[in-house]
């Protein structure tokens, strides 16, 4: 039975990372820290788990840990797990500097443990069947790409309008950090290629501080990707979508057809081909946070993914190495932003 401790105790813990590991019968969760012990001390009453007193003290009792806290402490809080022989699985983003990502790739290989991210949605149904339908040829060679992630912010998520994703300081980046990470790394994982060439606008458009204050981070962010084959796109991520729900979406456009996912209400994927033929999948959409926080669904299979990587040497599409080459192309579309020019993105 695989051991498992949660570190940061905010709302990603207590509405996805705990359930999740509850409801997963190959591990068992032992405990939480966080630097406030009267979150950890809550979380650990509502999961029958401990509240330790220290990062040190609960690794001491687990064989792996989440590390759930603000982005700024995700490096030192991994680099010390893997250190102390813990398989990690870390919440996006990996860090605030690129350094620290590749530190924290080093420190898994340097210790033969486990490194997973929380980029849940490359296990959505919906992404798994679009990569083995553009794997396949079903809209031959990919051209183009657009694609979406937008809802009204964080502090919705959080509760509070004061939030630490709105703190330059422990956030670093804001709405490219959170969302575009996620569908930066989705383009590379149903392309099947790396993101090389990056220019990109980042901007504060909207939020405030409840003093009325602008937040120090982003909250758009738009981007313009260019992939190893030639393949063009752009991504836009935006916590200034002031309705009731987000969008999640992503279009493919092929030499043979179109691949459009969550955009319908109706159809999870839709494949659209040069011939005017159609198909339509009906498949599980894509878990939200507004479904979490209602308590309607809690699995977005990252957990499952990072419990059967340890202890059945499953592969993860979700591991260190390519969460790392997100990073690289997330830090460079920052670079592209500050200098106005278009980034060359260097995988090494």
């Amino acid at each position: 039975m695989l051991r498992v401790g949660i570190i940061g105790c905010g709302k990603i813990a207590e509405l996805r990372h705990a359930p999740e590991y509850t409801e997963n019968p190959a591990c068992k969760l032992v405990g939480f820290y966080d630097f406030v012990p009267e979150r950890a001390a809550a979380l650990a009453e509502q999961f029958d788990a401990k509240a330790f007193a220290s990062v040190q003290a609960l690794l001491d009792n687990v064989d792996a840990v989440s590390i759930c806290s603000a982005n700024n402490a995700h490096a030192a809080a991994t680099i010390q797990a893997l250190d102390a022989g813990k398989h990690v699985l870390c919440e996006k983003p990996m860090a605030t500097t690129l350094a620290d990502c590749e530190a924290m790739v080093e420190a898994a290989r340097r210790n033969g443990k486990y490194l997973m991210l929380g980029h849940n949605q490359v296990f959505s149904p919906a992404h798994v069947r679009a990569r083995k339908l553009i794997e396949e040829g079903e809209i031959g060679k990919p051209l183009m790409f657009h694609t979406m992630f937008a809802h009204s912010g964080p502090e919705v998520w959080t509760g509070t309008g004061n939030t630490w994703f709105f703190d330059r300081k422990r956030a670093a980046l804001g709405a490219l950090a959170d969302l575009g990470i996620h569908k930066t790394d989705l383009i590379q994982f149903l392309l099947g290629e790396d993101i090389v060439k990056v220019s990109a606008i980042i901007k504060t458009m909207d939020k405030t501080y409840p003093d009325g204050a602008p937040i120090t981070v982003d909250d758009n962010a738009l981007c313009l990707y260019e992939t190893e084959s030639g393949a063009i796109g752009h991504l836009h991520v935006s916590w200034t979508l002031y309705r009731e729900n987000e969008d999640n979406s992503t279009k493919i456009y092929g030499t043979e057809g179109v691949i459009r996912i969550y955009d319908d209400p109706n159809y999870s994927l839709i494949v659209e081909r040069k011939d005017g033929t159609s198909q339509k999948y009906d498949l599980e959409q894509i878990t939200t946070n507004a479904d979490q926080k209602a308590g309607k669904r809690t699995s977005t299979g990252v957990v499952d993914a990072f419990v059967a990587a340890i202890t059945e040497g499953k592969y993860s599409p979700a591991n260190g190495e390519q969460a790392l080459k997100a990073m690289r192309v997330v830090f460079a579309a920052e670079e592209s932003a500050k200098t106005g020019r278009m980034v060359e993105v260097k995988h090494h």
